[in-house]
């Protein structure tokens, strides 16, 4: 299993127990999960569908989408499917 994540710009600072944003908010993150053992979609809000990919160590990373936006995605697998060896 493999948790893959990436940070620039980022810097906190720790006090009391507490953290803190240390300078500029032009923080960004990368996060990348593989050999995921568990995927889950549920209603998230009023408006959004989130996404729940966890592995076998309980590594987890969860999205937040638009039904549009699920919608692409799931046209991007169907594609996918037609087109490639991946799932044979």
């Amino acid at each position: 299993m493999m948790l893959s994540l990436s940070l620039s710009d980022f810097m906190v600072e720790l006090k009391d127990g507490a953290l803190k944003n240390v300078g500029p908010s032009n923080k960004s993150a990368s996060v990348k999960l593989f050999d995921v053992g568990d995927v889950e979609a549920r209603e998230f809000g009023d408006k959004r569908v989130k996404l729940a990919f966890e592995d076998d160590e309980g590594n987890e990373v969860e999205v937040a989408l638009f039904p549009e936006d699920v919608a692409a995605l799931a046209a991007d697998v169907d594609e996918l499917r037609e087109e490639s060896t991946v799932f044979e």
